[in-house]
């Protein structure tokens, strides 16, 4: 079966890392990093029960709920708590696009294949404002009930864009995300880079996406 649609992820991928996005927010916060990332660890790790975390992508509750809670479980380096109000509106305010990967969407399209933005939302205001041209099908975790690594939304994004999972090939900075993608049927590629994403879909699709 041939390979006919391209479905990428938002944050760190479409951006620039969020590694870096979220290191300036803890500089400026004062947050702890090491319990920035234990928090991490307890809502995303792989022994990771359903949390507050996962009620928020699943649009289970709203930031406003959400923000509260997260604040008070960080800290920072004297002691105190971050500001919740506009917290998360803080931690993304760094995001830039990645004009490189938008051009791989781009290509994509004049090769005739079919595109999706598949994201995990923490109630992140997405620049839309180009997306017409980039996407068939737009799949925001919140707006649909359902969450990476979650198989059905991996599904539902493949039957948006009219295509079996085994026609779909999945984009995504973070490695479980993409394992749930393969489960499923798709094709998986580990965002670590532009170049080497680039490199990798020229491969699968034998097309030029530079």
């Amino acid at each position: 079966m041939s390979l006919n649609a391209l479905i990428v992820d938002y944050g760190g991928v479409l951006t620039t890392p969020l590694s870096a996005t979220v290191d300036s927010w803890l500089a400026a916060e004062r947050i702890e990093p090491e319990r920035f990332r234990e928090l991490m660890r307890e809502w995303f790790g792989p022994e990771a029960a359903p949390n507050i975390a996962h009620d928020l992508e699943s649009g289970r509750i709203t930031p406003a709920d959400f923000q509260p809670q997260y604040a008070a479980a960080l800290r920072r380096s004297d002691g105190t708590l971050p500001d919740a109000d506009g917290l998360l509106e803080r931690m993304f305010a760094g995001f830039q696009a990645e004009s490189r990967m938008l051009d791989v969407l781009r290509a994509a399209r004049g090769h005739g294949l079919r595109t999706a933005l598949l994201s995990n939302s923490w109630g992140f205001e997405y620049p839309r404002q180009d997306w017409a041209e980039l996407f068939d099908a737009v799949v925001v975790s919140g707006e649909v009930g359902m969450r990476k690594p979650e198989a059905g939304i991996y599904l539902h994004t493949a039957q948006l864009l009219g295509a079996t999972p085994q026609e779909c090939v999945f984009v995504d900075d973070l490695g479980p995300n993409v394992r749930a993608a393969v489960a499923v049927g798709m094709t998986g590629v580990r965002h670590r880079d532009v170049a080497t994403t680039i490199e990798e879909l020229e491969a699968i699709f034998d097309k030029s996406f530079g």
